[in-house]
């Protein structure tokens, strides 16, 4: 079993790439990203108080509060470890109090000596060193310009049905409307995230709270890999697979 976590900025193709290695390799791709939005806009929890706090954090741009991530991305991940399962991530952990525990805690946005924060002695690398063993576990950097960052989450819709994700060109010309997922026929809808505005707190968030994370993990030692993710997604992921087989 292997471990990759894919890093990169939003519209990077991270998502795109990781689902289709978890389709080669046969692993599990566990889009934190998707997995938290469908837990903060779940119905179900309007009454729930911290849940709500997440998802105004969510629905802005900012990362939810670490501790609460690395909560529920931890519990899901040792549940698909037991059932025998690799895993993608793609685009977590993403901070370093997800990743590397209180230890390696830098990031000022937690408050420290509080009860929630010192429970916390490790973070999610740790568990995949644990159960995937350390040479088994893959970090890559899809890297692209903010320019097209911006343009391609701001040309996608989302199937609200498949989960498809459809870049919204054709929109362009006004004798064509899309309104429906070409493959399953799903309700399309343009995520809250994808608004320009949006995209701009995202992309800050990411150079200050999740690009730093790779430079603790190279002095763990792990060798991050750097893809250019303005090529086509098919050379994007035929540069990936190389160094996975």
């Amino acid at each position: 079993m292997i471990a990759i976590i894919m890093y990169g900025p939003p519209g990077s193709g991270k998502g795109t790439q990781a689902k289709l290695l978890a389709d080669k390799f046969g692993l599990i791709h566990f889009d934190t990203g998707k997995y938290i939005e469908r837990v903060v806009h779940n119905s179900k929890n309007k009454k729930n108080k911290i849940i709500q706090k997440q998802r105004e954090l969510f629905d802005s741009g900012i990362l939810c509060d670490p501790s609460w991530v690395f909560k529920i991305v931890s519990e899901k991940t040792r549940q698909l470890v037991k059932i025998g399962f690799g895993i993608v991530f793609s685009g977590s952990p993403r901070t370093f109090y997800e990743t590397f525990g209180i230890k390696h805690e830098t990031d000022a946005k937690i408050k420290k000596n509080t009860k929630q924060t010192r429970k916390l002695t490790r973070g999610l690398i740790d568990i995949l060193e644990k159960y995937y063993g350390k040479k088994n576990v893959f970090v890559f950097n899809i890297d692209i310009s903010d320019k097209n960052s911006i343009k391609r989450n701001g040309n996608r819709l989302m199937c609200s049905v498949c989960g498809t994700q459809i870049l919204n060109k054709v929109l362009k010309f006004k004798s064509l409307k899309v309104s429906k997922c070409p493959f399953c026929g799903g309700k399309l809808y343009r995520r809250t995230l994808d608004k320009p505005e949006i995209i701009k707190v995202r992309l800050k968030e990411y150079r200050e709270r999740t690009l730093p994370i790779q430079k603790e993990l190279k002095k763990r030692g792990y060798k991050i890999i750097d893809i250019n993710g303005e090529s086509l997604p098919e050379k994007v992921h035929k540069k990936i697979s190389s160094y996975l087989t």
